[in-house]
């Protein structure tokens, strides 16, 4: 807002108001130019986060370039809504873009808390009140994760006639003549292998909670469990190597070297079986296997008992699984190349050698 000296008038409460309303459109052009900062700040972030997932000199390193990125982003938004906060009324009651709100999931349980209204009216004083509706607002609230104590009571019988004693047989617990429930162990194993939290870190979150669990113990109680679910792993690698269509692939893992403060590169090795693309109705399922190293004689072993399409890159451990077992025979398993890793001579002589070499390798396809 801008005035020649000649107009101003000479209300001293007029200026004030004048000067009032200029405070207030600086203000709200200081939020705006915060806000487009800040928007900046974070497509720049997300640019960079799509740039490294696209070029990405190694998948390691991109990993914990986005994880950083991804924590950049973090603080970026709660500044921007720690900012958002109005420093005025009068800014206060500006219309602001508000974003869309997902509703709440159905499938959630609700616990209604009812307030009650005064019990007298604020304009005349009366008490008699009829009921006209009511107004529901629903928040996403979470109720922490608590131990419990469960006790097994077994009732214990005599029989009269011969003072047989009976008793009621307990169901079998996952760790025999152990503390843990079957609930407690899950939860040990999902918050180490799907969550990435540390046995040590576990301990620390349940000492908080008045519960001793040392990590000494819990390590104990994930070798035991993994041998209960060893059965399990069995039939879910019989399910995937059943499949007449296989995806492979493997990746680097860091692995500890106890004793030299280093880490070595294992592998993971991964194969998916998935028919629902083309209609089939066969639940999908994933195994995996880890190796120490990259030799070929790990997905040799692995695929020993399968036959079908493989679908893998050109990895040259996967090669002498497409050669026949015996002389002049067909071969087991069937190569289906993949495109992913494709890479084009600089030349047009080596790009149609390469080409060549692509549709020959690529002739089995699945079908």
């Amino acid at each position: 807002m801008e005035a020649s000296h000649s107009i101003l008038p000479h209300d001293i409460d007029a200026l004030r108001a004048i000067i009032v309303a200029q405070a207030d459109q600086l203000a709200e052009q200081a939020r705006k130019l915060q806000s487009r900062d800040t928007l900046i700040d974070k497509l720049k972030a997300q640019l960079a986060v799509l740039k490294r997932a696209r070029f990405g000199s190694s998948s390691e390193k991109m990993d914990r370039a986005i994880e950083q990125l991804e924590l950049a982003l973090e603080d970026i938004e709660a500044t921007e809504a720690e900012d958002m906060i109005p420093a005025s009324p009068s800014i206060a009651g500006a219309a602001k873009a508000k974003p869309s709100r997902q509703p709440l999931p159905d499938h959630l349980p609700r616990h209604d808390v009812t307030h009650q209204a005064t019990c007298s009216c604020p304009v005349c004083g009366g008490s008699d009140f009829i009921r006209a509706g009511e107004s529901v607002s629903e928040v996403l609230d979470y109720v922490p994760a608590s131990f419990r104590v469960v006790r097994h009571v077994q009732p214990r019988f005599t029989c009269k006639g011969c003072d047989t004693q009976v008793k009621a047989e307990m169901p079998s617990l996952p760790i025999e003549r152990g503390k843990p429930g079957p609930g407690l162990v899950a939860h040990v194993l999902i918050a180490k292998y799907c969550d990435h939290l540390p046995l040590y870190r576990q301990s620390e979150i349940y000492a908080r909670e008045g519960v001793d669990l040392s990590r000494s113990t819990m390590a104990d109680w994930i070798g035991k469990a993994s041998t209960l679910l060893e059965p399990l792993l069995v039939k879910l690698r019989d399910h995937v190597f059943a499949g007449h269509r296989l995806h492979g692939d493997d990746t680097p893992v860091p692995v500890l070297e106890p004793g030299k403060g280093k880490t070595r590169s294992g592998r993971l090795w991964t194969y998916v079986r998935d028919g629902r693309p083309w209609g089939h109705t066969i639940p999908p399922a994933v195994c995996y296997f880890f190796s120490p190293d990259r030799k070929g004689l790990h997905p040799r072993q692995h695929l020993a008992t399968f036959s079908g399409v493989l679908h893998a890159d050109g990895y040259a451990g996967f090669r002498d699984l497409y050669e026949p077992h015996k002389p002049g025979g067909p071969p087991t398993i069937l190569e289906a190349a993949g495109w992913a890793h494709l890479w084009t001579p600089p030349t047009l002589q080596g790009q149609k050698a390469h080409l060549a070499n692509l549709r020959l390798r690529s002739s089995i396809r699945p079908h």
